[in-house]
C-alpha cells in the first residue's frame, strides 16, 4: 500500500436559498386545490396553471413573484435616468473652464485676453462646447487633466457599453492601453465579418482569445457564444441610445468623436455595431424605455440597466407561463436570484418540483388526445381527503379523523355463545371467565387458587351477517346547480360517498346517476370532471329508471336511495328514448316520476332526498315523495351537503355500525 496520503478536495458554492430543514413539497395541498378546481369546471392544465400562479398556504406563487419582478422594473425606471454621463462631462468641463480663467487671471499678455474672450464665446451645448476645445491651448495644467479626462470618459463608457466592466478596467489606461483596443477591436471586426461569411473561424477564435483573451472573462467556447454576449449587450446599447430625446443623441455623437482623442474608436464600435445587427437580427434593436428618476446613469451602467430590464422581461414572460408548451423549467432561477432573492428563487424551485412531481408520480396524466386528467390515484388521494373533511364536520371536532368498519364478517347482536371451531369472532372475556370459575367451584375447588380454562368455557360475541347495500347516488347537474354554487359540493359530495364506499365498505356496490335534461350513468372521473351546460330539464324520471336498474340488477343487497335535487322535475323520458321538457311541471312528467319511485319503494329501497334551495314546490314534491316510501328529507345547508349525504348512507340501516375514532 503506497504510504501517500490521498489528497481529498471539497468544492463549496453559493447556498441556493430555501430552508435546508422544511419539509417535502406538499403534493397534498396542491392535489386538493387542483381537484377543487377540476371539479368546478376548469380543465386539470387550467387547473394546474392556477395552483401555481396562487400558490399555496406557505408558498409564493407565480403571480406573487411576478408582481416583485414588476417592482423592480418599475423602480428601475422610477430611480434612474440617463443623463449620468452628460452631467459627469458637464462637471469635467465646467471644471476645466474655472481652472484655466484662474490661471489667465493671473497672466497679463495679450494673448491672454483673446483666450478669455474664446472662453466667453463657448456654445451652451456642453458637447459643442468639447469640441470646439479640442484645439485649445491650455495653460492651466489643472485644466488640461480635467479635458483629457473628459475624453477618457467618454471612450471608457462607449467601451463599457460594449463589454461591461471596461470603464474600471481602463481606469488610468496609457496610449499603449488604448492602441491595444483599437487592435482587439480591429481583430474582432475581422473575426466577425469572417464569421458572417460561413468561414470556419474556430481557429481564428483560439488565435484571438490567445492574443486578447484579457479583455473576455466570461471566455466564450464559440463564435456563437461570444457573439451571443455581444449583441446582448449591443442591442441594451442600442435600446439606450433609442431611449434619449433627440437633444441627448445629438450630444452623445457630438462627443464620442473625442473618445480617447481619437474617432477611430467610434468607428470601431459602429462597425462593431453593424456586424453584431447582421448576425444577431432577432435581438431587440429598436426598443426604448422612458427613465424618470434623479439618479443618472453612465453609458456602460445604463446599458447594464437595459440588460437587467431585458432579463426582467423575460423572466416575466417566463413567469407568466402564457406561452405554448411552458414549463416552470423555463424559469432562470440564476436570474431570478439577482433580481429578486434567494427566498423567490427557492419558492420558483418548489413549484417546478411541485410540477414534476404531479406528473412524475403519476397523479396528473396526459391522455391519448393530448389533454390532462387527474389519475385515479389523483381521485382517491382527492377522496380521501374530502372524506377527512366531511368527517370533521359530522364529528363536530376539529382533527384529522376517519371512517371505519366495526368488525369484519358481521355486526354484535349484544348475545354470545359457545365457541365451535373455526369461529373468528371475538371472544366474550367476560361471560368466558365465569365459565371457567362455576366450573372449578362446581367441581368442589377453590377458584381463589386459580382457575385453568378449557375449551368447553370459551364463549364468542355472537354477530349478525352484514347486509350488503347497492346504493344509488342520482346528483341533479341541471344549471340551476351551477348558476347557484352546488354545483362544487355536488361533486365533493360523490367523491367523498365514492371513496368511502370503495375503501371502508367494498361489498357495497355503489352507482353514480347525473341528471339534467336526460340522466346518466357516470364513473367519478366523468362525474369529477363534469362541465355545467345551459340545458334545460330536471329529468327525475330517467335517473329512477337507471336506479331501479342497478337495484334489480343485485336483488340479494339492500337497496338505498339518495337523491340530491334543487328543482322539481320538468323532463320525463319517452319510452321512445325523446326527452319531453315543460315548465311549470307537466302534470304527466310528475305522474310518470311518482310511478317509478313507486317501483323504488316497491324493490324496498331506503330512501333519502337532499333537498337544495328555498323553493316550495320542491318542498312540497319532495315531502310527498318521502311519505310515500316512508323515507326521509334533509334540507342541508351546501357546506355540510358532504356530511349529510355520508351520515345518511351510514345511518341507513339499523344493522351498520361505524366508529368514528382518531388515526
Amino acid at each position: 500500500m503506497s504510504s501517500r496520503r490521498e489528497s481529498r478536495h471539497s468544492a463549496y458554492g453559493p447556498y441556493a436559498g430555501g430552508d435546508p430543514l422544511a419539509p417535502p413539497v406538499d403534493l397534498g395541498e396542491a392535489l386538493s386545490a387542483i381537484g377543487e378546481d377540476v371539479m368546478a369546471g376548469y380543465s386539470p392544465e387550467r387547473a394546474l396553471a392556477e395552483f401555481l400562479r396562487r400558490g399555496g398556504q406557505n408558498q409564493r406563487g407565480l403571480d406573487d413573484l411576478a408582481r416583485q419582478i414588476a417592482e423592480k422594473r418599475r423602480e428601475l425606471l422610477q430611480r434612474h435616468n440617463l443623463d449620468g454621463t452628460m452631467q459627469q462631462v458637464k462637471e469635467l468641463l465646467d471644471k476645466a473652464v474655472l481652472a484655466e480663467r484662474k490661471q489667465l487671471a493671473r497672466d497679463l499678455d495679450d494673448d491672454a485676453r483673446f483666450q478669455e474672450m474664446r472662453l466667453d464665446g463657448l456654445p451652451p451645448s456642453p458637447a459643442a462646447a468639447v469640441n470646439s476645445l479640442a484645439d485649445y491651448p491650455w495653460r492651466s495644467s489643472d485644466a488640461r487633466a480635467a479635458y483629457e479626462e473628459i475624453k477618457d470618459l467618454l471612450g471608457r463608457e462607449l467601451l463599457d457599453q460594449r463589454f461591461a466592466g471596461m470603464k474600471q478596467a481602463l481606469e488610468g489606461a496609457t496610449d499603449e492601453d488604448r492602441a491595444r483596443i483599437n487592435e482587439m477591436l480591429g481583430d474582432l471586426n475581422d473575426l466577425l465579418e469572417k464569421h458572417r461569411l460561413g468561414e470556419d473561424t474556430n481557429q481564428d477564435l483560439a488565435d484571438f482569445m490567445a492574443k486578447h483573451g484579457d479583455f473576455f472573462p466570461e471566455n466564450p467556447q464559440s463564435v456563437e457564444e461570444l457573439i451571443d454576449a455581444l449583441a446582448q449587450r449591443a442591442a441594451a446599447a442600442q435600446r439606450m441610445l433609442n431611449s434619449m430625446t433627440p437633444e441627448q443623441r445629438a450630444e452623445l455623437m457630438t462627443l464620442s468623436q473625442q473618445a480617447f482623442g481619437s474617432p477611430q474608436i467610434m468607428d470601431s464600435l459602429s462597425r462593431l455595431d453593424a456586424n453584431l445587427q447582421m448576425l444577431r437580427p432577432g435581438e431587440d434593436w429598436s426598443g426604448g424605455e422612458r427613465f424618470q428618476g434623479d439618479e443618472g446613469l453612465g453609458l456602460g451602467d445604463g446599458t447594464g440597466a437595459f440588460q437587467d430590464l431585458a432579463e426582467l422581461d423575460a423572466l416575466s414572460e417566463q413567469l407568466s407561463q402564457a406561452y405554448p408548451g411552458a414549463r416552470l423549467d423555463d424559469i432562470d432561477l440564476d436570474a431570478l436570484l439577482r433580481h429578486l432573492d434567494d427566498e423567490a428563487s427557492a419558492d420558483a424551485r418548489t413549484l417546478a418540483e411541485i410540477e414534476k412531481q404531479l406528473r412524475e408520480t403519476g397523479l396528473i396524466k396526459r391522455s391519448a388526445d393530448g389533454s390532462l386528467r387527474l389519475s385515479p390515484k389523483a381521485m382517491r388521494q382527492l377522496g380521501k381527503s374530502l372524506l377527512r373533511d366531511v368527517a370533521d364536520r359530522m364529528s363536530g371536532r376539529q382533527g384529522a379523523r376517519e371512517l371505519r368498519q366495526a368488525g369484519a364478517a358481521g355486526e354484535p347482536s349484544g348475545a354470545s355463545r359457545a365457541w365451535a371451531f373455526g369461529d373468528t369472532e371475538s371472544w366474550d372475556v367476560t361471560a368466558t371467565l365465569t365459565n371457567a370459575v362455576q366450573r372449578t367451584v362446581s367441581r368442589g375447588m377453590d377458584a381463589r387458587h386459580g382457575i385453568r380454562l378449557e375449551l368447553d368455557d370459551i364463549e364468542v360475541i355472537e354477530t349478525e351477517a352484514r347486509t350488503q347495500a347497492a346504493v344509488a347516488l342520482l346528483v341533479d347537474t341541471s344549471f340551476s346547480m351551477a348558476m347557484d354554487g352546488r354545483w362544487l359540493p355536488m361533486k365533493r359530495t360523490s367523491l367523498a360517498l365514492h371513496q368511502l364506499i370503495s375503501t371502508r365498505f367494498r361489498g357495497d356496490k355503489l352507482q353514480l346517476i347525473a341528471f339534467g335534461r336526460r340522466a346518466q350513468v357516470m364513473d367519478i372521473e366523468e362525474l369529477t370532471g363534469l362541465e355545467p351546460k345551459w340545458d334545460k330539464g330536471t329529468n327525475l324520471h330517467h335517473a329512477l329508471l337507471l336506479a331501479n336498474r342497478h337495484f334489480r340488477k343485485h336483488p340479494s343487497m339492500q337497496p338505498v336511495l339518495l337523491v340530491v335535487t334543487d328543482g322539481e322535475p320538468t323532463s320525463h323520458l319517452h319510452s321512445s328514448g325523446q326527452v319531453f321538457f315543460d315548465y311549470p311541471p307537466h302534470p304527466l312528467t310528475l305522474a310518470l316520476t311518482v310511478r317509478e319511485f313507486d317501483t323504488t319503494t316497491r324493490l324496498g329501497a331506503q330512501v333519502t332526498f337532499f333537498r337544495l334551495g328555498d323553493d316550495p314546490g320542491l318542498a312540497r314534491f319532495i315531502d310527498q315523495m318521502a311519505r310515500r316510501a316512508d323515507g326521509k328529507v334533509v334540507a342541508p345547508e351546501t357546506d355540510d351537503l358532504g356530511a349529510a349525504v355520508v351520515g345518511s348512507y351510514l345511518g341507513s340501516r339499523s344493522t351498520w355500525r361505524s366508529a368514528w375514532t382518531g388515526l
